[in-house]
């Protein structure tokens, strides 16, 4: 695994856990799914954007925004 890819992974984990801390009712399962799909993962994903680089709870934020319009909620 290179360090990009690492990174990547790395962010894909802490938002989870994130979502984890905020709803205490969710599984880890549950919280991978919701990462997984939402337009934050592809932007994670996304070399060009740099989202991996950023600190988790600013790339959360985003998360956050997306679920807030979504059928998430």
């Amino acid at each position: 695994m290179n360090e990009k890819t690492e990174m990547m992974a790395s962010m894909i984990k802490n938002l989870a856990l994130l979502l984890l801390e905020q709803n205490n009712e969710l599984t880890m399962e549950q919280a991978l799914s919701i990462v997984f799909n939402s337009e934050t993962y592809r932007k994670v994903m996304d070399e060009r954007t740099h989202f991996y680089y950023q600190s988790p709870k600013y790339v959360f934020a985003f998360l956050e925004e997306e679920l807030k319009k979504s059928k998430f909620e």
